[in-house]
């Protein structure tokens, strides 16, 4: 482990010989033998930051060695400060951990949609033709086939969990990973330092700007990622990205891309189509829902093949790919369909529902639920929603944590307003088995709202719970 003072040589500031033990800006997280840094909040409308200056002496009574801070300060503990502590945290993270980046061949994939697809699209294919591959995504990471699963709600987390994350892939025989890099990652420097050898931009919607103030400042944090890469490939169809298009070293994928599919098929096992590509035409077949999951799987490609995968490879892989955790993940096709995905509110469960609906002969059943202490007009869009596309709705619990179980579902039930076609079933497991077991050939049962997490927030109680395991087991029985 370094020392203090190797850490500390980085400002050009003495320090003792100080084993560190560890690089955290929370406070929670103090062991003996840390380095606490002192972050100041990330302002927003919403809320009034919290400052990591307010918690050095949390960090100092669990056993701080040394504390890194933007104010002027006289503490009982060696003390670094600097004009920007986020960029300190990411360097002392990085410099803990011996800069696994320099070891790894990092792919980066930025976006606001279908960042979480293409991230484990291109694992899938790295991991298939090359393991063993790292990945840090919102869905959780894998080492290899190894997957763990990250506390919170990050899609990047901070610095000091990347480069331990990292540092993790390198330790594993990992020579290459794959990062779903989020705009706030980029803006707070949780990546900072990071070059990437890929850097694939998805597109840009209207979002986040909470944080960046405007679509010009958001579009420009998700560049970055770019800027950081050796080769890009960007989507040609939106219009954001396609302002990129004139970069040198860059693919574009889309309807007017280098990369583009042709005779597209969707059944209700997944999609058929034929790619236009610089390394010739090929065929495919991706066990995925929605059309959509078309250009995810093109923009996967194209950074899979800069980095010397072969047609024949990424035929071979995808055609075995076992969907993304939580996001329309197809469980079974035959002789009912089985869906997972985290649809959870009308507008994300309405889309879902019209993507299941062409491939449906039979009835489309959905189960889901609300959770509680948010927005009540969540549970009420649910209802309508439900109400307007699918044939059935079994109505559930959702984390309803300490909001009463059945004030959610009565609101979801007087929502949907036909008693004829809806169902409550407030235990979710049982839920589940009453879909399977009511389920005819030709009918597509949706499970959503859980998707890829893996807790169950009843009451006070917070459960382990995994969606995918418990259909299956249900399906198991059946």
């Amino acid at each position: 482990m370094p020392t203090l003072a190797e850490l500390f040589a980085l400002w050009g500031q003495p320090a003792p010989a100080l084993e560190v033990r560890g690089i955290t800006h929370d406070s929670r997280q103090v062991a003996p033998g840390f380095v606490f840094v002192a972050l100041p909040g990330v302002p927003l409308p919403s809320r009034k930051p919290l400052d990591g200056h307010d918690y050095i002496p949390e960090a100092l009574a669990r056993g701080a060695v040394a504390v890194v801070g933007a104010r002027a300060l006289e503490l009982p503990v060696p003390y670094l400060q600097v004009d920007d502590p986020r960029a300190a945290l990411a360097d002392l993270a990085a410099a803990f951990h011996g800069h696994p980046a320099r070891r790894l061949g990092l792919l980066g994939v930025t976006g606001s949609k279908g960042k979480t697809t293409v991230v484990a699209l291109l694992h899938h294919l790295l991991q298939s033709a090359r393991p063993p591959v790292g990945r840090l995504s919102t869905v959780g990471v894998r080492v290899g086939e190894e997957e763990d699963f990250l506390p919170g709600h990050f899609t990047t987390p901070e610095a000091p969990q990347v480069q331990a994350l990292l540092h993790r892939f390198v330790a594993a025989g990992c020579r290459m990973a794959v990062l779903e890099v989020s705009s706030h990652a980029l803006a707070l420097d949780r990546v900072r330092g990071l070059g990437y050898e890929v850097g694939v931009f998805t597109n840009l919607y209207e979002d986040h700007l909470d944080l960046h103030g405007s679509m010009a400042a958001y579009f420009a944090e998700k560049k970055k990622l770019l800027d950081r890469s050796n080769f890009a490939v960007v989507n040609s169809d939106n219009p954001w990205t396609r302002s990129l298009l004139g970069r040198p070293r860059t693919w574009s994928y889309g309807a007017q891309g280098h990369w583009r599919a042709e005779r597209v098929v969707e059944e209700r096992g997944g999609l058929y189509f034929e790619v236009c590509s610089p390394l010739g035409r090929f065929a495919v077949e991706l066990p995925m829902l929605g059309r959509f999951n078309v250009e995810n799987a093109l923009a996967a490609m194209a950074a899979a093949a800069w980095v010397g995968l072969s047609p024949a490879e990424m035929q071979a892989a995808l055609a075995r790919f076992p969907g993304v955790p939580g996001r329309m993940q197809l469980i079974q096709a035959e002789p009912f369909r089985v869906v997972v995905d985290f649809a959870h509110t009308g507008a994300s469960l309405e889309r879902a529902l019209q993507t299941l609906r062409p491939t449906t002969p039979g009835r489309l059943v959905v189960v889901i639920g609300a959770a509680g202490n948010q927005d009540p007009s969540r549970r009420t869009s649910i209802g309508r929603v439900a109400a307007q596309l699918a044939d059935l709705a079994i109505f559930t619990e959702e984390d309803h944590r300490t909001e009463p179980l059945e004030a959610i579902l009565k609101a979801m039930a007087e929502a949907h307003g036909d008693p004829r076609r809806h169902v409550l079933v407030p235990d979710r497991r049982a839920a589940i088995r009453y879909a399977i077991g009511l389920a005819r050939p030709g009918d597509t049962l949706l499970f959503s709202g859980k998707g890829h997490e893996r807790t169950l927030e009843r009451g006070l109680e917070v459960l382990p719970w995994n969606e995918v395991d418990e259909v299956r087991q249900a399906l198991s029985a059946l």
